[in-house]
């Protein structure tokens, strides 16, 4: 007879995967990274708690509706074992990222992500896949990473997609206490008003492909290419 604590197992273990794949101090370095907050708030575009939220729920949007649907791509061709289908997805989003610290912020903490957890999760797709990325085969970004995990761990793809929306909303957020004048629970209110929004931003793209991948933010572009010449940075990009 199964027990209801037997029976709560299952959905504590994925719980339990989501916290710790989703915990701001997992060791990938995204903490080296600002999602172009910094240059931000150094050009007066982010100064107070109000155009923080406009940043961050910016770049949540822009995130849902091209690497969100890499990750969701890559996560169903996983499933399926479908290796070539997952460098599809991964060269997709690669290549939909304008600037140099983009490109190489996604690629680092995707390899960090692909070798830490291959060290423990039992083998599947996602050391396939990084042996693909040690060989130069594929990029080896974030989200293909991420997408790829989470159908190895066999959770649904919607905590994947969770786990990389909270990831780009924390990034930028523990960017800013750093940055500016902030409140901690000023921060905590803005990571509320992203988890609000993601499972409408999940609604929106779940049926999209990778030819829709699309993310107009045109201020987010020119603050990303201005961070490269700074002569002075805290973070990456």
């Amino acid at each position: 007879m199964t027990t209801p604590h037997a029976a709560g197992r299952p959905g504590i273990s994925r719980l339990m995967s989501v916290l710790q794949f989703g915990d701001s101090l997992l060791p990938i370095g995204s903490f080296s990274f600002s999602n172009g907050l910094e240059t931000a708030v150094q050009e007066n575009v982010v100064h107070d708690r109000a155009t923080l939220a406009q940043f961050v729920c910016t770049a949540s949007h822009r995130a849902a509706t091209t690497d969100g649907i890499a990750l969701l791509e890559s996560y169903r061709a996983a499933g399926a074992g479908d290796l070539p289908r997952i460098v599809v997805a991964d060269r997709a989003a690669f290549n939909r990222k304008l600037s140099e610290e983009a490109r190489t912020m996604t690629v680092r903490v995707g390899r960090k992500l692909a070798e830490l957890a291959a060290s423990f999760v039992p083998a599947g797709m996602l050391s396939q896949w990084l042996t693909d990325v040690t060989r130069h085969g594929t990029p080896g970004t974030y989200p293909a990473a991420l997408g790829v995990l989470f159908a190895d761990l066999g959770s649904p793809e919607e905590d994947a997609f969770a786990v990389h929306q909270y990831g780009i909303a924390m990034t930028m957020l523990s960017a800013a206490l750093r940055l500016m004048r902030i409140e901690p629970h000023e921060v905590q209110a803005i990571v509320r008003e992203v988890n609000a929004e993601t499972p409408e931003l999940y609604a929106t793209v779940r049926g999209a492909r990778l030819a829709d991948m699309a993310g107009f933010a045109p201020m987010a572009d020119i603050l990303a290419a201005m961070h490269v010449r700074a002569h002075v940075r805290m973070f990456m990009n």
